[in-house]
């Protein structure tokens, strides 16, 4: 079954998506609403990493941290250091934009497996946490907004 390719994959996801917010928020805190809300996504995604708990526990997982690697392509690179300056920002928000949509993506067609399997407890932690990350995503797309005309317009 290759669903546990895919709980491996939102399992790192997520976790990676946690540590990115956290590293931009801390890299950007000049910005409190991008400090305060990257905390609060971040523990979002954290939650959804404990919810996703038991779920590993029923059906395992592959490509994280055993001897089966994942796909090439399904991977998620986090991000380590922050870009300077407002097009600096604009770049970390888009970057976690990037992470975000893999993982939404990812939650999309675990609901779909669940649904096939009648995993209801699967579809409930599918669904929450897709709706949820919808909800980072949508910040991210608000905040770039708010962040490109500064970036790109305004000289420095």
């Amino acid at each position: 079954m290759h669903l546990v390719t895919y709980i491996g994959l939102v399992h790192r996801a997520e976790q990676t998506l946690a540590d990115s917010f956290r590293v931009v928020g801390q890299g950007h805190a000049k910005e409190p609403d991008v400090l305060f809300t990257c905390q609060a996504l971040a523990q979002m995604s954290d939650e959804h990493v404990r919810r996703l708990i038991p779920i590993i526990d029923r059906y395992g997982e592959q490509g994280h941290g055993d001897d089966v690697e994942e796909p090439e392509r399904l991977h998620a690179s986090g991000l380590a250091e922050v870009r300077s300056g407002p097009v600096g920002l604009l770049r970390d928000l888009q970057d976690l934009h990037v992470l975000g949509t893999l993982v939404q993506t990812t939650w999309t067609v675990i609901i779909q497996a669940a649904q096939g399997l009648r995993d209801h407890d699967l579809l409930k932690v599918a669904r929450d946490a897709g709706g949820e990350t919808a909800r980072q995503l949508s910040w991210l797309n608000t905040r770039m907004k708010a962040a490109a005309p500064q970036a790109l317009i305004v000289a420095r």
